[in-house]
């Protein structure tokens, strides 16, 4: 998966998966959005490449590079539908730093995981924001997205480590 989109001063950005080397940089903006979200960040470089590259990688990772430095990322969970043989993404976290946001990275971020989406036989993707976040939902709605109702009454359960 690679593309790529402009960026600050017309320097290009590079639309591509997530590499070993990206992930001390992608900790930081990790960090960044959980805390963002008023979170208290628990995820680690262990964690992190545990979840991206370990015997059972969890997450798609696409990553926005610009002048050698990854100034966002997409990751995506799979989804399933089994009884209607579908398939879908959903986009987990988006995000891009501050200094590079207004330049279509984000927008360059999402076309790339409807690309993989479509290279994985998906359906569809999903994509949920902060009922308050009103500029991300127009955001969405501005790239072709519907909202999403759901009824399902949904249920959590801790699970203690070995």
């Amino acid at each position: 998966m690679k593309g790529a989109c402009g960026g600050i001063l017309g320097e290009t950005v590079q639309i591509r998966s997530v590499e070993r080397g990206d992930c001390a940089a992608l900790l930081g903006m990790v960090q960044a959005l959980t805390r963002h979200h008023a979170d208290t960040p628990r995820v680690s470089l262990a964690s992190l490449e545990r979840d991206l590259f370990g015997p059972a990688p969890w997450y798609h990772m696409l990553v926005a590079v610009q002048g050698g430095e990854a100034v966002g990322y997409a990751a995506a969970l799979p989804l399933g539908r089994l009884g209607y043989g579908a398939r879908g993404l959903d986009l987990h976290q988006l995000f891009v730093r501050p200094e590079a946001r207004g330049l279509g990275i984000g927008r360059a971020l999402v076309r790339g995981v409807e690309d993989l989406a479509r290279d994985l036989a998906c359906s569809y993707v999903i994509i949920g924001t902060h009922p308050d976040n009103l500029a991300a939902q127009a955001f969405y709605r501005h790239l072709g997205y519907a909202p999403h109702a759901s009824t399902a009454l949904r249920f959590t359960k801790a699970i203690a480590a070995l």
